[in-house]
């Protein structure tokens, strides 16, 4: 199938103001660096939290990796903003401090079979069971990026050993060009959910990943920024979410 053709099945996936997910049990939502969190699951961290039922965020890698060559912001200082970054974009979508954690794998670098794997595997399974989670989202496969790949065979894992429902979300995957080909899992199911009573709180700390937009951060003339084309998905009224089968 063609990317172009698969974002069109995507964007056909009926939209919802309401789902299980948000009556039952406790999600925990995986996120491979801070602010993916907030891009692809902002509006849904928002209307959980407005209904006293907040999901447990866990970033899994350590953010390093987006400006390497920076001298002003060596990796124990780039680390620390990126933490404090996710900590007050989360906290601008209502959750709490204590709702939030860091695995700190280095980023760019997130094992994905292996010893270090299963023991990534075994950490966000602990945290699942302490958080009481049910629910367990990550990136989707499909993200042409390591690092999110990673984080979506770990969800597998987890969600396979436990017995959890796992959503797949989609962010890098959203740009792919349309003709590339691609083999997805199908049948494709899944739904978009309604957030545009959250949106403009969700730009609001999108914006607070301050360091990911390239003012900031100056002395890296190969840093990463996002692109433009990337925060154009995300000001869509809604979040996609796609049912995903474990192994």
């Amino acid at each position: 199938m063609r990317a172009g053709t698969l974002h069109a099945t995507l964007l056909a996936l009926p939209v919802v103001a309401d789902d299980p997910l948000l009556h039952a049990g406790r999600a925990l939502i995986l996120a491979p660096h801070a602010d993916d969190e907030t891009l692809g699951c902002g509006g849904l961290i928002a209307t959980l939290c407005r209904q006293r039922r907040p999901p447990y965020v866990l970033v899994v890698t350590d953010g390093t990796g987006s400006h390497p060559n920076s001298r002003a912001w060596p990796s124990a200082r780039l680390r620390a903003l990126r933490e404090a970054e996710a900590l007050a974009a989360t906290a601008h979508l209502g959750l709490d401090a204590a709702d939030l954690g860091f695995l700190r794998l280095r980023d760019t670098a997130a094992p994905r079979a292996g010893a270090a794997f299963a023991a990534v595997c075994t950490r966000i399974a602990a945290v699942a069971e302490e958080q009481g989670c049910d629910t367990l989202l990550a990136p989707w496969l499909l993200d042409p990026h390591g690092d999110h790949e990673a984080v979506q065979r770990m969800a597998q894992r987890v969600a396979a050993s436990r017995g959890l429902r796992l959503l797949s979300y989609p962010v890098w995957g959203w740009l792919i060009a349309p003709d590339v080909e691609l083999a997805p899992r199908l049948p494709i199911r899944g739904f978009r959910l309604d957030v545009s009573a959250h949106l403009q709180r969700k730009a609001e700390a999108i914006r607070l990943h301050a360091s990911q937009y390239g003012d900031l951060i100056t002395d890296d003339p190969d840093g990463f920024r996002l692109p433009a084309s990337l925060l154009a998905v995300f000001e869509a009224p809604f979040e996609t979410f796609l049912e995903t089968n474990t192994p």
